[in-house]
């Protein structure tokens, strides 16, 4: 029998790639592409999400396809932006259209940036929404704070620190992955 790779879908709590949060995505998923995954990127300027419970968004194709997308996935790495204590409402309502039936089971890792100090609100309120969805949130998680000194001006992550953790985060998520991709089977 031949290994596939693991699938992976990046979620960004910002529209736009160029958000730095985005941007943080970006890169993990860079690092997951060199590690052997195949990695996929939900774009919401692309493929814009409708807020749930907007008339017609249940039949909305975007929403469709993001669900078949996510259930196709075999882990995700997802990262808001905190506001006001939170994951941001892009991440949440991104969040409110997988279910049970598309992601449980599956591994995450999350992450965040932060105008600040890190710290590990929002980190806290994913995982609590993740675990409702049956989702095995990986031990390593990243907040990045004073996220407009964060990166270079290449896009790369300026603290060695901080992106050895990315590393160590992506290298985790992909080894849950396997080892719970084997468990479904």
């Amino acid at each position: 029998m031949t290994e596939q790779p693991l699938r992976i879908l990046g979620l960004s709590g910002s529209i736009g790639r160029e958000s730095k949060n985005s941007r943080l995505v970006l890169l993990a998923l860079e690092k997951a592409e060199e590690m052997g995954a195949e990695i996929e990127f939900w774009d919401l300027v692309e493929k814009p999400l409708p807020l749930v419970g907007e008339e017609g968004c249940w039949q909305d194709a975007n929403v469709k396809e993001f669900q078949e997308l996510a259930s196709s996935c075999d882990a995700f790495v997802a990262s808001s932006p905190e506001y006001h204590g939170t994951m941001s409402g892009v991440m949440k309502n991104t969040l409110d259209w997988v279910y049970k039936d598309h992601v449980g089971g599956k591994p995450f890792a999350v992450m965040s940036t932060l105008g600040g100090m890190a710290n590990s609100n929002t980190l806290n309120h994913m995982r609590i929404c993740l675990r409702w969805l049956h989702c095995w949130v990986i031990p390593e998680q990243l907040a990045v704070g004073n996220v407009k000194e964060a990166f270079d001006e290449d896009g790369k992550l300026a603290d060695e620190e901080v992106e050895q953790r990315l590393s160590t985060l992506v290298s985790s998520l992909i080894d849950a992955g396997q080892r719970l991709t084997q468990v479904r089977e």
